[in-house]
């Protein structure tokens, strides 16, 4: 039988506990990168301190160290209210939140992972917060007052997530719905709106018609009243003629069928007789 040398089990046992040591030694430290946070736990216990960007020692084998990202998150989160009139009214938040640096212990200690942030606290708190916007106006104003309805919504949520290190950049209304028979009541308000419009315009449009016809009268009958004076007025006769005249030109220069004669230079109107009837004379 043949036995090993004792410097081969020395050699063996040595590069065992060199290979140990390296792992020991590599586990005891832990790299933070940029936009995250760590939080040691010791034997299950989460210590006091959060672990920023850079390198940092951990006890090996009883230690673990959970990261948190502190980069902006983005979730869209449903929610659905009762208004003051009693309409339901439904929506879809996208929300803009990050973790509170000086909070990711308290964090990890009541909630744990970025998971159950967002199923239990902002997920519930959104609901909450919604609620209590919408419960302040009535479906057509939380729809004609949109802007209003999310700086309430914005204020409420902000001040009720503040408490659990979770800090709000921005919300946006992604969706915004109401129950069918709002909507129905929506369409039939408009069409009706539409439809007095229509006859005001309508109305409008018979008041200036009807004014056009009152101003083409009152011009009628104030030319007939300048056209009567000026026949009355010294010289009258001599309009009346040139009226004659220029209709006989209009007729194409022949002898018209009714002559006007100024017979009697007194008399306000002209003596007229129609030239057909002299050729229709028998000759004496």
């Amino acid at each position: 039988m043949r036995y090993q040398n004792p410097q081969n089990w020395q050699a063996v046992v040595a590069g065992i506990i060199a290979a140990a040591v390296l792992l020991l030694s590599l586990s005891s430290f832990i790299i933070i990168t940029p936009g995250q946070a760590g939080v040691m736990s010791i034997l299950g216990k989460a210590r006091e301190g959060v672990l920023l960007e850079g390198i940092h020692i951990k006890p090996p084998l009883i230690s673990t160290i959970d990261i948190y990202d502190l980069t902006v998150q983005k979730f869209e989160v449903p929610a659905q209210s009762s208004t003051k009139d009693l309409q339901e009214l439904s929506a879809s938040f996208a929300i803009n939140f990050r973790l509170d640096p000086t909070q990711v212990v308290n964090i990890r200690r009541t909630q744990g992972t970025l998971q159950n942030i967002v199923s239990k606290i902002i997920a519930p708190q959104t609901q909450e917060s919604f609620k209590i916007a919408a419960a302040e106006r009535t479906v057509e104003e939380a729809i004609t007052q949109r802007d209003i309805l999310k700086r309430d919504f914005d204020e409420a949520l902000s001040s009720r997530l503040d408490k659990y290190g979770i800090i709000i950049l921005d919300t946006s209304v992604v969706d915004l719905t109401f129950s069918a028979e709002f909507s129905k009541a929506v369409e039939e308000k408009q069409i009706a709106e539409q439809r007095a419009q229509r006859g005001v315009y309508i109305a409008q449009e018979a008041e200036q018609q009807a004014q056009a016809e009152i101003n083409i009268a009152q011009g009628k009958a104030e030319a007939q009243r300048l056209l009567a004076e000026t026949l009355k007025a010294q010289g009258g006769s001599l309009v009346l003629m040139k009226e004659a005249i220029e209709a006989w030109k209009l007729g194409g220069g022949q002898v018209p069928k009714v002559l006007v004669i100024n017979g009697d230079s007194n008399s306000g109107v002209p003596f007229l007789f129609n030239l057909g009837n002299l050729e229709e004379t028998p000759s004496l």
